[in-house]
Protein backbone atom coordinates (compact mmCIF):
# COMPACT_ATOMS: atom_id res chain seq x y z
CA UNK A 1 0.00 0.00 0.00
CA UNK A 2 1.36 3.41 -0.92
CA UNK A 3 2.25 5.84 1.91
CA UNK A 4 -0.46 8.28 0.70
CA UNK A 5 -3.10 5.53 0.79
CA UNK A 6 -1.91 4.32 4.20
CA UNK A 7 -2.10 7.82 5.65
CA UNK A 8 -5.67 8.15 4.29
CA UNK A 9 -6.68 4.91 6.05
CA UNK A 10 -4.99 6.04 9.28
CA UNK A 11 -6.73 9.42 9.01
CA UNK A 12 -10.11 7.66 8.75
CA UNK A 13 -9.40 5.65 11.90
CA UNK A 14 -8.32 8.83 13.72
CA UNK A 15 -11.60 10.54 12.73
CA UNK A 16 -13.60 7.57 14.06
CA UNK A 17 -11.58 7.66 17.30
CA UNK A 18 -12.19 11.41 17.67
CA UNK A 19 -15.91 10.86 17.02
CA UNK A 20 -15.97 8.20 19.76
CA UNK A 21 -14.16 10.50 22.22
CA UNK A 22 -16.81 13.18 21.60
CA UNK A 23 -19.53 10.50 22.01
CA UNK A 24 -18.14 9.56 25.44
CA UNK A 25 -18.22 13.25 26.46
CA UNK A 26 -21.81 13.47 25.10
CA UNK A 27 -20.50 16.33 22.95
CA UNK A 28 -22.92 16.39 20.02
CA UNK A 29 -21.35 19.50 18.39
CA UNK A 30 -17.95 17.79 18.67
CA UNK A 31 -19.34 14.69 16.98
CA UNK A 32 -21.10 16.60 14.24
CA UNK A 33 -18.08 18.72 13.31
CA UNK A 34 -16.58 15.43 12.08
CA UNK A 35 -19.46 14.68 9.67
CA UNK A 36 -20.47 15.83 6.21
CA UNK A 37 -23.63 17.88 5.62
CA UNK A 38 -25.23 14.85 3.94
CA UNK A 39 -24.09 12.38 6.58
CA UNK A 40 -26.09 9.19 7.15
CA UNK A 41 -26.45 7.29 10.42
CA UNK A 42 -28.16 3.91 10.71
CA UNK A 43 -29.07 3.11 14.30
CA UNK A 44 -29.39 -0.44 15.65
CA UNK A 45 -32.99 0.04 16.84
CA UNK A 46 -35.52 -1.31 16.09
CA UNK A 47 -34.32 -4.75 15.06
CA UNK A 48 -33.68 -6.10 12.56
CA UNK A 49 -32.86 -3.08 10.35
CA UNK A 50 -32.66 -0.09 12.68
CA UNK A 51 -33.60 3.46 11.76
CA UNK A 52 -31.88 5.57 9.11
CA UNK A 53 -31.17 9.25 9.74
CA UNK A 54 -29.99 11.38 6.81
CA UNK A 55 -28.49 14.87 6.86
CA UNK A 56 -26.59 16.66 9.59
CA UNK A 57 -29.73 18.23 11.15
CA UNK A 58 -31.56 14.88 11.39
CA UNK A 59 -28.50 13.07 12.79
CA UNK A 60 -27.83 15.89 15.28
CA UNK A 61 -31.42 15.69 16.53
CA UNK A 62 -31.08 11.93 17.00
CA UNK A 63 -27.90 12.25 19.10
CA UNK A 64 -29.32 15.06 21.27
CA UNK A 65 -32.34 12.89 22.11
CA UNK A 66 -30.17 9.81 22.57
CA UNK A 67 -28.02 11.45 25.26
CA UNK A 68 -31.09 12.87 27.04
CA UNK A 69 -32.47 9.30 27.23
CA UNK A 70 -29.10 7.65 27.96
CA UNK A 71 -27.16 9.93 30.36
CA UNK A 72 -24.66 7.15 31.19
CA UNK A 73 -23.93 6.14 27.58
CA UNK A 74 -20.33 5.12 26.98
CA UNK A 75 -18.53 3.21 24.22
CA UNK A 76 -15.35 1.26 24.82
CA UNK A 77 -13.45 0.48 21.62
CA UNK A 78 -12.34 -3.13 21.49
CA UNK A 79 -10.75 -2.99 18.01
CA UNK A 80 -10.49 -0.52 15.16
CA UNK A 81 -9.04 -0.77 11.67
CA UNK A 82 -9.29 0.94 8.31
CA UNK A 83 -9.74 -0.39 4.79
CA UNK A 84 -9.81 2.05 1.88
CA UNK A 85 -12.25 4.84 2.73
CA UNK A 86 -13.90 2.75 5.46
CA UNK A 87 -13.14 2.27 9.13
CA UNK A 88 -14.51 -0.59 11.23
CA UNK A 89 -14.82 -0.24 14.98
CA UNK A 90 -15.76 -3.15 17.27
CA UNK A 91 -17.16 -1.81 20.54
CA UNK A 92 -18.86 -2.45 23.88
CA UNK A 93 -21.68 0.01 24.60
CA UNK A 94 -22.56 0.49 28.28
CA UNK A 95 -25.46 2.51 29.68
CA UNK A 96 -24.98 2.05 33.41
CA UNK A 97 -26.65 -1.22 34.36
CA UNK A 98 -25.88 -3.25 31.25
CA UNK A 99 -24.02 -3.47 27.97
CA UNK A 100 -24.10 -4.81 24.43
CA UNK A 101 -21.40 -5.41 21.86
CA UNK A 102 -21.42 -4.38 18.25
CA UNK A 103 -19.68 -2.91 15.24
CA UNK A 104 -19.76 0.45 13.48
CA UNK A 105 -18.76 0.81 9.86
CA UNK A 106 -17.70 4.36 9.07
CA UNK A 107 -17.35 5.70 5.53
CA UNK A 108 -14.99 8.65 5.19
CA UNK A 109 -15.19 11.27 2.44
CA UNK A 110 -12.96 14.35 2.21
CA UNK A 111 -11.72 13.79 5.76
CA UNK A 112 -15.20 13.60 7.32
CA UNK A 113 -17.65 10.86 8.26
CA UNK A 114 -20.32 10.60 5.58
CA UNK A 115 -21.85 7.34 6.83
CA UNK A 116 -21.98 5.45 10.13
CA UNK A 117 -23.73 2.09 10.08
CA UNK A 118 -24.21 0.39 13.47
CA UNK A 119 -24.81 -3.32 14.13
CA UNK A 120 -25.23 -5.22 17.43
CA UNK A 121 -24.88 -8.81 18.58
CA UNK A 122 -28.00 -10.62 19.62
Amino acid sequence: MSPARLSKVEAGARIALEFNEAFNRHDVPGMMKLTTEDTVFENTHPAPDGTRYAGKADVTQFWEGFFRESPNARIEIEEIFGVGNHCVMRWKYSWGDGHIRGVDIFKIRDGLICEKLSYVKG
